[in-house]
């Protein structure tokens, strides 16, 4: 979409000038519907093989929640990725985890990054932790056509409710279906791997340093499970991308503590 209509002397196109909804998805979907990921149209016949992201964890604890992926893209039974970024900051206080297609969904990422900044601006105020998660819901409700063909993005989105003062929890389906999770919850093929040692590690009063630890190994899990899922690789500095959202806001967790936490999770499996 253009900036500037040169027909108008440089000046804006009106559609930037007109009132409405303070959603810059809204606004895509009025005046540029082909910027939208879900505008890409329908392919004909079959796909290629794509990219596709992986497992995602989350946890709550006292003062917020840790997130955390695994760094592996697959396509097909190759390893398209060793490194891949899957963990990322929506806004200061919240940050979003993508399973999926990996290329639709890191496009989803970045237009509600987008999404929540416009807001801000527009509104002069911070959308409330669940008015992100509904529109969040919103925009993977958009993409269902595209997760019809394949082409589907399943995020977990974890954040700090200033209101509540508490860390929290959505999951999502591909019709953009929300759920609030409760302590914990795992997303992507090797969630149900994840889960189970979630349910078994987990527990109220661990610290953040705790909660990092219980992930870690539930990645490390999930990875012995699942091809798809990729475990930490200390040979080639390659760690689950993993932070923390509290009152403070989003922090990564930097890898000299993850390699402390994978380090721990071993010693514990040699001694048992």
């Amino acid at each position: 979409m253009s900036d500037v209509d040169p027909a108008a002397g440089g000046r804006l196109p009106a559609a930037f000038l007109t009132p409405g909804s303070s959603s810059f998805t809204d606004f895509l979907t009025a005046h540029a519907r082909h910027l939208l990921p879900s505008g890409t149209g329908v392919f004909p016949g079959a796909l290629p093989e794509l990219p596709h992201a992986t497992t995602i964890v989350a946890a709550t604890f006292a003062d917020g929640i840790v997130i955390a992926g695994d760094r592996r893209a697959t396509m097909g039974n190759l390893i398209a990725h060793r490194s891949m970024e899957k963990v990322f900051p929506a806004d200061d206080y919240s940050a979003v985890g993508i399973a999926g297609t990996a290329g639709v969904a890191v496009e989803l990422v970045k237009l509600f990054q987008v999404e929540l900044e416009h807001y801000e601006k527009i509104e002069g105020t911070r959308l409330s932790l669940e008015g992100k998660a509904n529109r969040l819901a919103t925009m993977i409700r958009g993409n269902l056509g595209l997760a019809m063909q394949g082409l589907a993005v399943v995020p977990l989105f974890a954040g700090y409710d200033l209101d509540r003062q508490v860390g929290r929890i959505f999951s999502y389906d591909v019709a953009g279906g929300r759920y609030e999770e409760h302590d914990h919850h795992s997303v992507g093929s090797g969630s149900l791997f994840a889960r189970g040692s979630l349910k078994k590690r987990w527990r109220r009063g661990l610290d953040p340093a705790g909660v990092v630890e219980v992930l870690v190994e539930a990645l490390v899990d999930a990875a012995e499970e699942d091809s798809a899922t990729g475990g930490p690789e200390p040979d080639l500095s390659i760690y689950p991308v993993v932070a923390t959202v509290t009152a403070e806001g989003y922090q990564r967790v930097p890898d000299d503590e993850l390699a402390a936490a994978v380090a721990a999770v071993r010693e514990r499996r040699l001694a048992r």
